[in-house]
């Protein structure tokens, strides 16, 4: 890094963009010196609620600001890769959120533009940062439940049609990419394979059956993972009211569940005395409201990316890592779409 403080630029000035707020002014070595939308008014806002950074309406003027040292990408999914491309052009490091995008083809781009560049990429799965769930993998990558049984995901939210109205990208294939798993159900997603392991097959069936959109509103999936357990996955936005997601994981010794971001069962031999069933993260529940996300988790995302940049090693979340949801993702879609299992990795 050419300064000991990480100078950031926030592009896309949406829902999303004031948790990046919050985890660059929590961050230390952190600055936030510009923002971009493309609605100047959005952009005004967020910077008149930040210290005033400069405000931009195209993001290739931010880009060529030569005070921006990296930026985080906010838009929707599907413009992702194409800024996070021009901005390793840019000479600026990439923290997108998540997806980092809707296609295998982009983020592939996206990866190969940052080490062309000499640029770090990082990708936001704040719920990796939970004390909970790196508990649990770390008990289960331990082998401490014996070989694994099954690993399930059932992710049960609820988004009215005013919700996906609210945009004109929002339940589209050109901008959203996807519904119910690439929008909401994406972070257990990304949990259930950063705990189990890589999956080696979906058999799935995926649609809207209730909210007037192009993607999928509701989809289930039978799992096999290369470990050799099965699991189930289910996620909707389409149940009222929603309920909190349920991740379980069951081996040949023992079992762990978690609804929200509690822990409901601690069945691991030698460990019980872990089994409080009070424990739970402030992760915060996003099942009927878009807003209640774990704002800690972005700081703490943020604040290991500032790091990264200044120790010049990986972030917690690579492209590569960030690019394992969007694979299951899509392999559900093309299995509902032919009716067949989707062996990993995608071609």
């Amino acid at each position: 890094m050419k300064t000991d403080e990480v100078r950031f630029g926030i592009i896309g000035c949406g829902v999303i963009a004031p948790w990046h707020v919050y985890g660059i002014e929590g961050s230390e070595n952190a600055k936030l010196v510009a923002v971009c939308d493309i609605v100047k008014e959005k952009a005004e806002a967020l910077a008149e609620q930040s210290g005033n950074p400069k405000v931009y309406t195209d993001y290739n003027e931010l880009l060529a600001d030569p005070e921006v040292d990296a930026v985080c990408i906010c838009t929707p999914s599907g413009l992702h890769a194409k800024i996070g491309i021009a901005a390793a052009k840019a000479g600026k490091h990439v923290l997108s959120e998540k997806p980092m995008d809707i296609k295998l083809e982009n983020i592939d781009a996206l990866i190969a533009a940052c080490k062309e560049a000499g640029v770090k990429l990082g990708g936001i799965f704040q719920r990796r940062t939970s004390d909970i769930w790196i508990k649990i993998r770390e008990a289960i990558q331990a082998g401490k439940l014996g070989k694994m049984v099954l690993g399930d995901a059932y992710i049960k939210y609820y988004r009215s049609q005013e919700y996906y109205d609210s945009g004109d990208w929002r339940g589209t294939w050109e901008l959203d990419g996807g519904g119910a798993l690439m929008n909401q159900g994406v972070h257990c997603i990304d949990l259930l394979n950063w705990i189990m392991g890589p999956v080696e097959s979906v058999y799935a069936l995926a649609a809207p059956l209730v909210r007037n959109i192009e993607v999928e509103d509701t989809a289930v999936a039978a799992i096999k993972f290369a470990n050799g357990a099965f699991g189930v996955m289910e996620g909707t936005t389409s149940v009222n009211p929603g309920l909190n997601h349920r991740l379980e994981f069951h081996g040949e010794n023992g079992n762990i569940r978690v609804e929200g971001e509690q822990i409901i069962e601690w069945s691991v031999p030698g460990d019980e005395e872990k089994s409080d069933s009070d424990e739970k993260s402030d992760a915060g529940s996003a099942s009927s409201n878009p807003k209640n996300i774990f704002k800690e988790g972005h700081r703490l995302m943020i604040q290991d990316f500032v790091n990264a940049l200044r120790e010049d090693r990986d972030p917690m979340v690579t492209g590569e890592e960030a690019r394992k949801s969007v694979e299951f993702i899509l392999a559900v879609y093309e299995s509902s779409k032919t009716g067949k299992p989707i062996t990993l990795p995608l071609k």
